[in-house]
């Protein structure tokens, strides 16, 4: 791992195809050891969270290979992140340690992110992220995986953050096959801009995933139909429904393309977050492996439940035959389907009462 912090782009020499290359800021995150307000916390445990880690480290657990692309201070924080990341299978050599800049943090409580009482502080402005540019990116490593998964996130954290996701994004020869999650974070964009340029950016992916929710925030667009609208171009816009489901448009056979609902499992819900980047990795490993689109929803769904059920960001995901046979179950037992806490690894141990109605 080079210790340079201004170092020129890598060339890509020697470098290894992997499935999925990802690419942005990961952070240290403490989570209060009780219930309640920061404020009231005597202490806090430490993790590791980032939208773009998360999909490398649960698609290297599902077993596919992946590489993370960033950059952090070199102080012990970077270290931590890029051992804990690495832990996870996730070639973590084209991350560069920047001296000069500290490595992100952040605080959150364990709550749901929709509701009042959860609370986040961020300690990244002027991270070593936040330093990465086209100059000391480029695009010989992003582009050295079947895969390239960027999120809005990265675009939020600088300019040159922004002008390095807008040159991976722009057509070119040799360029994979682009995933963008929007990400919506209203409180990273400073002075504004957030809606023109992620609408701008999704619509240069080749898979785009969105939250209704944010859609309707960023764009003021109502239902799944008026975001396919507003993203004509790529070939796949996958519509995060919340606890109803998902909807995706695929137009990978040409002409008008098709159109998929799959209703998610019921959920006994410890903690959402997560759960946005866990649905990313299982369709794009159901990607990977030529899947159709219906199992990409079903094993996003299932990548999901998997993190709904654990109080942290990453959790254990289904082994692969087990998700084979959860995704292939016909439409009423997919219905009857019902997860909670340990459902991945009882699956493991060999107990198979995780399809039930309650």
């Amino acid at each position: 791992m080079d210790e340079g912090a201004d170092d020129v782009a890598d060339d890509g020499a020697g470098i290894d195809p992997v499935d999925v290359v990802t690419l942005g800021e990961s952070m240290v995150a403490f989570l209060p050891s009780r219930p309640g307000r920061l404020a009231d916390a005597p202490s806090f445990e430490r993790s590791i969270g980032g939208a773009e880690s998360n999909v490398a480290c649960t698609l290297a657990a599902a077993g596919h290979t992946a590489r993370w692309v960033s950059r952090v201070g070199t102080d012990g924080f970077g270290d931590h992140l890029v051992e804990a990341i690495g832990a996870y299978g996730v070639d973590v050599t084209a991350v560069r340690r920047d001296p000069d800049r500290p490595t992100g943090l952040y605080f959150r409580t364990a709550g749901d992110r929709a509701t009042d009482a959860h609370e986040v502080v961020y300690h990244r402005a002027g991270s070593a992220a936040s330093a990465m540019s086209v100059g000391t990116v480029g695009e010989a490593v992003p582009y050295s995986g079947r895969v390239l998964h960027l999120t809005g996130i990265t675009a939020a954290l600088s300019p040159t953050c922004r002008d390095l996701v807008r040159h991976l994004l722009a057509p070119r020869p040799g360029r994979p096959l682009v995933s963008f999650d929007v990400n919506h974070r209203p409180p990273l964009w400073r002075g504004g801009g957030d809606a023109r340029v992620l609408l701008e950016l999704a619509r240069g992916a080749d898979i785009v995933f969105v939250g209704a929710d944010e859609a309707r925030a960023a764009w003021g667009l109502h239902g799944a139909h008026a975001i396919r609208d507003a993203l004509p171009e790529p070939r796949t816009v996958v519509v995060k429904q919340g606890a109803d489901g998902a909807t995706a448009y695929d137009r990978s056979t040409g002409g008008a393309g098709t159109v998929t609902f799959v209703p998610a499992p019921r959920v006994d819900v410890v903690a959402h977050v997560g759960a946005g980047d866990a649905f990313a990795a299982g369709f794009l490993s159901a990607t990977l492996r030529g899947l159709p689109l219906r199992d990409r929803l079903r094993h996003g769904h299932l990548m999901a439940a998997a993190a709904l059920t654990v109080p942290g960001d990453l959790a254990v995901p289904p082994a692969r035959d087990h998700a084979d046979r959860l995704a292939a179950l016909d439409e009423a037992a997919w219905g009857r389907l019902r997860l909670g806490p340990g459902w991945t690894t009882r699956a493991a141990a060999g107990d198979d009462e995780e399809v039930r109605t309650p």
